[in-house]
């Protein structure tokens, strides 16, 4: 392939969609120089997945996790293990007030106005947070909802500064016995949740185990919406 070529291919989405995830990932890097690469991660499997792929070429890619406060502690206890056992450069986003102060002046929002409580302690800290990058890695899956249906490999994003972004989503063509596997074969540690039968974790007032034969986000905000806003609230500009 010459170098022109090359240089292009990311902006070719029929290229992209045939590329595997390990060939995703060395083509961005290669693009970026390594430079000015993020990835959020909520510790779910699918994240951690991506995570090990990128840490082949990127030992210390940062890892952008939003700290909300509301949290399963198991999940903490899960990323805290992670941290200190892959030595990951961690990067907490942080809600501009303490969990004191936003239940001190709104109560509790997640239940009588989720969708703000989500804008306030998870969207406008990402997006805050993903100012400095201009490589945004994601673990999201098209199986996952039928809100990320439509989801490309790569998509140009902009966030509410005006700042664009590409949004880097290698297992979008994967399915959960796909990111299993994987895990399973490069042991991976396991989120205890998934054994309680949870299959998609948020915050612990939000999230619930689904019903069978329902999608992986039905369990969340009681089924009342599929999406906290992080995925939604950046404008997808192609």
């Amino acid at each position: 392939m010459s170098s022109v070529a090359e240089s292009n291919v990311l902006e070719d989405n029929a290229a992209v969609e045939a590329l595997s995830a390990e060939e995703l990932v060395a083509e961005v890097l290669r693009a970026s120089g390594g430079e000015h690469v993020c990835l959020t991660s909520s510790f779910q499997a699918e994240d951690m997945v991506v995570l090990h792929l990128l840490r082949k070429h990127l030992a210390d890619v940062p890892v952008i996790f939003l700290e909300t406060g509301y949290h399963f502690p198991a999940l903490i206890e899960y990323r805290d293990r992670l941290v200190n056992e892959w030595r990951l450069n961690l990067v907490n986003a942080m809600p501009k007030q303490t969990l004191a102060e936003h239940e001190s002046q709104f109560g509790l929002l997640h239940i009588v106005q989720p969708t703000e409580c989500c804008n306030l302690r998870k969207v406008e800290p990402l997006m805050r947070s993903l100012e400095p990058y201009s490589w945004w890695f994601t673990g999201l899956r098209r199986e996952q909802s039928p809100t990320r249906a439509g989801l490309k490999k790569v998509e140009d994003h902009k966030l509410p500064t005006g700042k664009m972004l590409k949004k880097v989503s290698i297992l979008a063509d994967w399915d959960w016995a796909r990111v299993e596997a994987y895990a399973n074969e490069h042991g991976i540690p396991k989120l205890s949740l998934y054994d309680l039968g949870y299959t998609s974790i948020g915050c612990e007032p939000c999230t619930k185990i689904p019903e069978a034969g329902a999608d992986p986000r039905s369990g969340r905000w009681g089924g009342k919406k599929l999406e906290c806003g992080i995925h939604t609230f950046s404008e997808k500009a192609s």
